[in-house]
């Protein structure tokens, strides 16, 4: 060994190492963020790294591009660890011109995606760029769709996450929006198809990178992210805490801990948490609390659509998929960013073999002329395809509205449920029971005693879980307090369930 070659090996480490430049690294931090290789050592467990092509350099000499090499070509790739399993993860580093994407940089990713892809381990990918290389041309272009590629290739194989951590703008975004979950930064990551110059060239709009593709903007307006955070450390911790509720692939199941609440804790709680007055809310975050093992709950979509509740946790030290009807919101009312936003959660845990735990208290579909000429027949029909073709352990408990075809949609017997629960203050039913007495006895309709006397009877006749439970439609009536108990028996029941689905190319899912 030659003590040239191992000077030269060190020289290009550590320029490697160094990025763009003291300078470029101080502007980083001068904006709040961390580097590429800063943001590895938060997400990945101490010393576990792995770093691959940290020499490869882009072959670019037009535009005066051969000065301009630097090791590892603006991405750091590789794997680690986090919580002691491991995970592919590419990192952008803003500071080699940009973070922008070249040929070998598309290489170097592609890579580890597949890689991964074989060895059954999740991608985690770190976006910190401005874009396309533009003195590449279209080899930049073959780039992005080499890794476009693989996020569909990878699409329920392997877990897929992108954190946005700076600018990801035009083709880029396209990536990002086709893994599974998409962390944000609040203040210094955006995401857009075309950025604020292009959109006051074209409509004459005036509008800042954040308020067209910010943390805030897509948390809480498009949905396209699932969760914003105050700074890089949050958003990569927040990634360590999803991984622990997810299996390393499609071939696995989640992994589970022993659990450290007891299985068969009561809640008395929940016997008072129905308001007597069918009209009144109430905070369906209170009955998971009590139902779901101790602090356990990741929120997925927290300030999206939050008349449905979407989530990981725990029962009993399983993981579960949590989607829940937030009276609070809306009366919990089923719409189209809340179909979109659940369809897309039950077909992730579908793939990845996470049981649904569904809980229901939903009036119908929320209606007017924005919802129907946005098209929610479609929107809708995505929730009840994903409830219906997943073939993963299906529990429902309803714990009062289950009226119209949102009754069928929400995990219903009718769509394979397994084990289909409901309180006694249920109401199952086409509607509720002052709209039907309308219909009904439509005579009586103008007369309000008579009205509430009929509205009564139909309340009485059909407002309750017995004439659902008589047709085995709900396999028990069970009491609020014994809940969590009754699940997670249910859940160990079903953990060897195995379903067939007919043969077929794909699905085809209402786009």
């Amino acid at each position: 060994m030659t003590s040239s070659i191992v000077t030269m090996l060190e020289e290009k480490r550590e320029a490697a190492r160094l990025g763009g430049g003291q300078k470029r690294v101080d502007t980083q931090h001068g904006k709040g963020k961390l580097t590429a290789r800063e943001r590895l050592t938060v997400l990945l467990d101490e010393h576990s790294f792995e770093e691959w092509d940290m020499f490869v350099e882009h072959r670019c000499t037009d535009f005066g591009m051969a000065d301009m090499t630097i090791p590892g070509d603006g991405v750091v790739t590789g794997y680690g660890t986090i919580h002691g399993r491991p995970v592919f993860v590419f990192s952008q580093d803003f500071t080699v011109l940009g973070g922008s994407l070249s040929e070998t940089h598309a290489a170097k990713i592609v890579k580890v995606m597949d890689q991964a892809m074989k060895s059954g381990i999740p991608v985690i990918g770190l976006n910190d760029s401005g874009g396309a290389r533009i003195q590449e041309g279209v080899a930049s272009l073959g780039g992005y769709a080499e890794v476009f590629q693989r996020n569909v290739d990878a699409s329920g194989v392997v877990p897929q996450i992108s954190v946005i951590m700076g600018p990801c703008a035009g083709g880029a975004v396209y990536s990002p929006a086709m893994t599974d979950f998409i962390f944000m930064v609040e203040g210094s990551s955006y995401m857009y198809v075309t950025g604020p110059d292009v959109v006051k060239t074209v409509t004459h709009e005036e509008v800042s990178h954040d308020d067209l593709g910010g943390a805030l903007t897509h948390t809480r307006k498009s949905g396209v992210a699932h969760k914003a955070y105050r700074d890089d450390i949050a958003a990569l911790m927040g990634v360590r805490a999803l991984m622990s509720y997810l299996p390393q692939s499609s071939a696995e199941k989640p992994p589970s801990l022993p659990p450290l609440d007891p299985i068969d804790r009561q809640a008395p709680a929940l016997d008072r948490i129905i308001p007597a007055n069918p009209n009144q809310p109430y905070d369906m975050k209170h009955i998971i609390s009590h139902l779901i093992d101790e602090d356990t709950f990741f929120e997925i979509h927290p300030d999206y659509a939050a008349n449905i509740i979407t989530g990981f946790a725990r029962m009993g030290g399983q993981t579960v998929a949590i989607i829940a009807n937030q009276p609070m919101v809306l009366a919990g009312c089923l719409d189209i960013n809340a179909s979109r936003k659940a369809a897309r959660f039950v077909r992730f845990a579908d793939a990845f073999n996470i049981p649904l735990v569904t809980l229901v208290d939903v009036p119908g579909f929320m209606p007017g002329t924005t919802q129907e000429n946005g098209g929610i027949i479609s929107h809708g029909a995505k929730l009840l395809f994903a409830y219906a073709e997943a073939t993963v352990p299906k529990l429902t408990l309803i714990t009062r509205k289950a009226y119209g075809g949102a009754y069928d949609v929400m995990s219903s017997k009718h769509l394979r449920g397994d084990v289909n629960y409901a309180w006694p203050t249920a109401e199952i039913a086409v509607m509720g029971p002052e709209g039907a007495a309308r219909i009904i006895f439509r005579a009586d309709s103008h007369d309000p005693e008579k009205l509430k006397e009929r509205s009564d009877e139909y309340r009485e006749k059909f407002a309750n879980p017995f004439v659902a439970a008589k047709r085995g439609y709900i396999d028990d009536i069970i009491m609020p307090h014994n809940s969590r108990f009754r699940l997670i028996r249910a859940l160990n029941m079903l953990k060897n369930k195995t379903s067939r689905q007919p043969m077929r190319k794909h699905d085809n899912l209402p786009l």
